[in-house]
């Protein structure tokens, strides 16, 4: 029998235990594929529709295959230095219900 085994990181960015998560579609474009071929959107990554950021990726997302539906935390505390990315002036003013500390 063969077993591929992987090791998965995912950092907690999470400040507070209450949050607001609601269900959106995180599109593929754009997404670089890593080593192993896959098209992965970290957790933290600001999540915008329509150009304006609406909140944050809560578990990575795998859109190799496409566009997929995924939990975009809305409202609460995070950790912005455990973010994989900084997040820009501009994208914290319009997610008004997520405070960075």
């Amino acid at each position: 029998m063969y077993v591929k085994k992987e090791n998965v990181k995912e950092v907690n960015f999470l400040a507070s235990a209450k949050f607001q998560n609601f269900t959106y579609q995180v599109d593929d474009t754009g997404v670089e594929a890593d080593a192993n071929g896959k098209k992965i959107v970290q957790a933290g990554t600001v999540f915008k529709k329509d150009g304006i950021a609406v909140g944050l990726v809560f578990a990575d997302v795998d859109v190799t295959n496409g566009p997929q539906a995924a939990a975009i935390m809305v409202e609460g505390y995070v950790l912005e230095a455990r973010l994989p990315a900084e997040v820009s002036a501009e994208d914290k003013a319009a997610m008004k219900e997520i405070k960075f500390r």
